[in-house]
C-alpha cells in the first residue's frame, strides 16, 4: 500500500524552496532552504511552473487554516499525518499549539536527520490507517488534523474508513485535506511518473466536496479552490500557461482544500 509514497515527500520540498526564492512575496519557507541540496535531479528537470505552485497553494492555505484555528480555539493540538518533510511547524511557531507529526516510520528517520525533533512537535513513526497515532494526541484540548497530499494514493473506502475512526477518537475536530478532481488525477499522475516515481499512482480524487461530507458523515466546513490569492498576487509574474492553468483549476475544481468537522 504504501510502495513508492516515500519518494513523494521531496516534490513539495522543491516547491517550498522554489516559491521562497522566486515568489517569496507569496509563500515563503526559509527552512527549506537548507535542502536544496538533496533535491533529487528528475524533480527539478520535470516540474512546472504551475506544479511547483499548486504544491505552494496547498501549505499557503492550510497554513491560513491552522492559524485560525488556533485564533478561534486557544491553544491547540495540529496533527500532520503523512508530514514528510513539511516544515509548518517552523513557520507557525509562534502559534499557541503543538504539533504533532506522523509518517511511515522510513520518513520519520529521515525527518529525525534533517531536521530534528523540535521543542513544539512530537513525531511519530506509524501508519495513517492503524489509528496508532491517535494514542499520543492529547484528549483535553482541540484538534485539527491535516492530510496533505496524501490521500490520494489511497483508494476511497480506505478514506471512508479512516475518517471514521477519527469520528470516534475525536468527535468534534477539525479534518483538513486536499483533494484533486477525478479528471485532473490523470494530470497528476503523469507529472509524478515524469519527476521519476514509477509506483505512487493517485486513485482517490472528490468532484463534488458536499455529497463527500455526507457519505463520511461529516460537516462541510469550507472548501476553497487552491488558487484564488496565488493568481492575485503573482498574476503578472508567472508564465502565460500558468495563469491559464491556474484559472483554469480554479474554475473547474480540479484542486481543492477540504475542511470538515468530524
Amino acid at each position: 500500500m504504501t510502495d513508492g509514497i516515500p519518494d513523494t515527500l521531496y516534490i513539495p520540498l522543491e516547491a517550498r524552496i522554489y516559491s521562497t526564492e522566486v515568489f517569496p512575496e507569496y509563500f515563503m519557507d526559509s527552512t527549506s532552504l537548507r535542502f536544496r541540496d538533496i533535491i533529487p535531479q528528475s524533480i527539478i528537470d520535470n516540474s512546472s511552473e504551475y506544479s511547483l505552485l499548486a504544491s505552494v497553494a496547498r501549505y499557503y492555505n492550510t497554513d491560513r487554516m491552522e492559524m485560525d484555528f488556533v485564533r478561534r480555539n486557544g491553544k491547540s493540538s495540529i496533527v500532520h499525518l503523512g508530514v514528510g518533510l513539511e516544515t509548518a511547524n517552523f513557520r507557525l511557531s509562534s502559534l499557541n499549539a503543538h504539533f504533532y507529526d506522523m509518517d511511515l516510520p522510513e520518513v520519520i528517520g529521515i525527518r529525525k536527520e534533517l531536521l530534528n525533533e523540535q521543542k513544539n512537535e512530537t513525531l511519530i513513526a506509524g501508519d495513517l490507517f492503524d489509528m496508532g497515532w491517535a494514542g499520543y494526541i492529547p484528549n483535553d484540548r482541540p484538534v485539527m488534523i491535516l492530510v496533505l497530499g496524501v490521500f490520494q494514493y489511497f483508494h476511497e473506502d480506505e478514506i471512508l474508513g479512516v475518517i471514521g475512526k477519527m469520528k470516534e477518537r475525536f468527535p468534534g475536530a477539525e479534518l483538513v485535506f486536499d483533494a484533486t478532481s477525478t479528471k485532473g488525477l490523470g494530470y497528476t499522475n503523469r507529472y509524478v511518473r515524469r519527476t521519476g516515481n514509477q509506483s505512487a499512482a493517485m486513485h482517490f480524487g472528490v468532484d463534488d466536496a458536499k455529497d463527500f461530507a455526507d457519505r463520511s458523515g461529516t460537516e462541510l466546513l469550507e472548501c476553497i479552490p487552491f488558487f484564488t490569492d496565488a493568481r492575485k498576487k503573482l498574476w503578472r509574474k508567472t508564465h502565460l500557461i500558468t495563469r491559464i492553468s491556474m484559472a483554469w483549476a480554479d474554475r473547474f475544481g480540479m484542486a481543492k482544500i477540504l475542511r470538515l468537522k468530524l
